[in-house]
Formats: C-alpha cells, sequence, structure tokens
C-alpha cells in the first residue's frame, strides 16, 4: 500500500507562524497539490463531489493544516491519563471506527503545528503528577501514523518524550510506513502498538489501510528498533467460525515474531460496539457492508456524555475474552494483557 497523499490541502493563515506550517506549504506546493486556504477547519467549504457520499470519499483525501487551539486534553482511559492532540481525523475506511460520529460532517485529516504549545501542556500535566508516570495516547482521534511520513510530528513526540522521566506516549496505528520512526531517541518511553483482526474482518471492514501482512513486516522492524511493542485486537467480532480466524491471526503473529524480542509484549482487548448514531451514519456511508448491527443481539451499556453502545451481551462477551486470552497465553505466554473492554 502506498503512503498517504492528499488531493487537497487546506492551510489556515496562522499555521505559516509556525515551522512545520511553513515546511507543508512548501512541501504541498513541490508536490503538486492544490493548496486553498481557509481561516479555520471549521470554515473549510468547497471539498469535491456531487453528493454527500462523494463529498466524504474526496474529504478523507483533505489534509487541513492548522492549530490546535483547544490545549486541555481529554482523558484517554484504559490505554492512558491523557490523549495528546497530534491530528485529527483519518484516510482509512474502516467501516465500524467511531470517528464516523465523533467527526460527523468534518471527515477530513487535521494536523496541528503548533507543537510547542502541546508539548508545553504535556508538560505541565506531567509536573501535576510527578513522581508518577503520565501516560500520553497519540491516536484517540486520528491514525497518526498514516500521516506522519508528512510532518514528522509524531517523530518529534516521541523525542520529546524521550527525554521526560515521568512521561511515556503510546500510540496504535493500522499503516506500515514506520521507516522514518525507526532511529528516533525514542529511549524505551513509546509503545507503538500495531492494530491487527482475524482474516474476515481485515478484508470485510477495514478498506484503506495496510495489510496484515505489511503490519507484521513493520511490527519486526519496531521491535528490532527497540521499541516497547503492543498489539490492539480490535474490534473483536464474532463472524462465523470466528475462534478459529482469531485462532490463526495469532498464529501467524507468533510466526512473524519469532526471532524478535517480545519480553515486554502487551496485549489490548477490545469488543465490537457500535451507537445508534454511528448505526445510521455507516449504513449511508458504506451501504453495502456486513457489519452486524442488531441491537436486539447485544447488551446497551451507557458509555461517556450520555451516549449509550451496544457491545456483545455477557455470555458472548466472556466467551470472547476467555477464547482470545487463552490464544494469547498458548502463543505469547509471557505477554501482558492490560486489559478487555
Amino acid at each position: 500500500m502506498e503512503p498517504f497523499m492528499p488531493q487537497l490541502v487546506y492551510i489556515e493563515p496562522k499555521a505559516l507562524d509556525y515551522p512545520l506550517g511553513r515546511e507543508l506549504k512548501d512541501k504541498f506546493e513541490n508536490l503538486g497539490v492544490e493548496i486553498r486556504e481557509t481561516t479555520s477547519h471549521n470554515q473549510v467549504r468547497g471539498i469535491p463531489g456531487d453528493n454527500e457520499f462523494q463529498q466524504y470519499r474526496n474529504a478523507k483525501s483533505t489534509l487541513v493544516v492548522g492549530l490546535r487551539r483547544t490545549l486541555k486534553f481529554d482523558t484517554s482511559k484504559p490505554s492512558a491519563e491523557y490523549a495528546i492532540p497530534l491530528a485529527t481525523g483519518c484516510m482509512g475506511h474502516c467501516h465500524y471506527c467511531y470517528l464516523q460520529t465523533t467527526l460527523g460532517s468534518k471527515p477530513y485529516i487535521r494536523t496541528y503545528v503548533n507543537l510547542e504549545d502541546i508539548f508545553e501542556q504535556a508538560d505541565k500535566y506531567m509536573k501535576e503528577r510527578e513522581p508518577e508516570i503520565t501516560r500520553f495516547e497519540a491516536a484517540c482521534t486520528s491514525d497518526i501514523v498514516g500521516i506522519d511520513h508528512l510532518t514528522h510530528s509524531l517523530k518529534k513526540t516521541i523525542e520529546f518524550m524521550g527525554e521526560k522521566d515521568f512521561g511515556q506516549l503510546r500510540f496504535v496505528t493500522k499503516y506500515h510506513h514506520v521507516d522514518h520512526l525507526l532511529d528516533a531517541k525514542h529511549n524505551g518511553r513509546t509503545r507503538f502498538r500495531f492494530s491487527v483482526n482475524s482474516r474476515y474482518v481485515i478484508k470485510n471492514f477495514e478498506p484503506g489501510t495496510s495489510s496484515f501482512d505489511e503490519r507484521l513486516e513493520a511490527a519486526r522492524k519496531v521491535a528490532n528498533a527497540d521499541y516497547p511493542l503492543g498489539f490492539i485486537v480490535a474490534p473483536i467480532y464474532m463472524h462465523e467460525d470466528w475462534q478459529e480466524g482469531y485462532f490463526e491471526l495469532f498464529e501467524r503473529l507468533y510466526n512473524s515474531l519469532k526471532g524478535v524480542n517480545v519480553d515486554n509484549l502487551t496485549f489490548e482487548l477490545i469488543q465490537h460496539r457500535f451507537t445508534k448514531p454511528a448505526k445510521k451514519v455507516i449504513a449511508k456511508r458504506y451501504p453495502k457492508t456486513k457489519l452486524e448491527m442488531d441491537e436486539t443481539k447485544r447488551k446497551y451499556k451507557w458509555g461517556r456524555y450520555g451516549i449509550g453502545k451496544y457491545v456483545y451481551k455477557d455470555e458472548e462477551a466472556n466467551d470472547i475474552e476467555t477464547t482470545i486470552k487463552r490464544y494469547i497465553h498458548e502463543f505469547f505466554p509471557q505477554a501482558e494483557v492490560q486489559y478487555f473492554t
């Protein structure tokens, strides 16, 4: 899979007050990418397309270069204390993604160039919690690796965190474009995680992302660069023959990591869930999806901000958790399962 390249770029004028903003403007001009000006991402207009469906697809290849104005970081439980905001939006087309609703009518990708302000705020959060370690998640609202070959914001953040005694960085990706990150001075303070799933899920619900084999090749590179390595199995989805599908996943994962140090390996397990608003958006954007979203087959669970989600019923959820943990113990007995949710 080729690295992401936007077809259209919007730049906020104030972004050019920052070195990264100017660097990106020069880069896209030299690449011949169309550049437009916008006062803010909320004022982006004119994304091409004859209808909402076409505009959505084109928005996924549109990049907005701007400032992160809200410097209060969101919480990011259970994976970290805070979400560090480097970007918003993703070029992938994962049918189940929660960004379908949180980004609403603005599915374009935004990258923030005022990294100094973001790092200063992260320092404040770390000082508040000393001597406890403060973990920052960099992929809450985006797949940051998917655009970092263009921005290097993530690489700068890895090296920023590598100098902190009381900070750690975490992020997850479905992309394999990691080569520029391999020489980053991470000092073991960044956990590099890959999202993995069964063949059925990747084939049917994850278009526009790197293949499973590409992700595994990238994981080997990352481990050999001495990053702490982890995998997120998400969403765990009960498709036909799901037990066999997930067993094969861990078998392939085990074979691909032979010869790599996995003493510090972690797994995070997330069952499939959806909200009513997400179901409507997914049906509109991916009308032929095979994604099962029948509320009668699920358990309703209250979520943040009063928006409930539909998860598997207790018996099925217990079956998922028991089965996946058994596979992990069989193939990676030294690994830590950090949570199941």
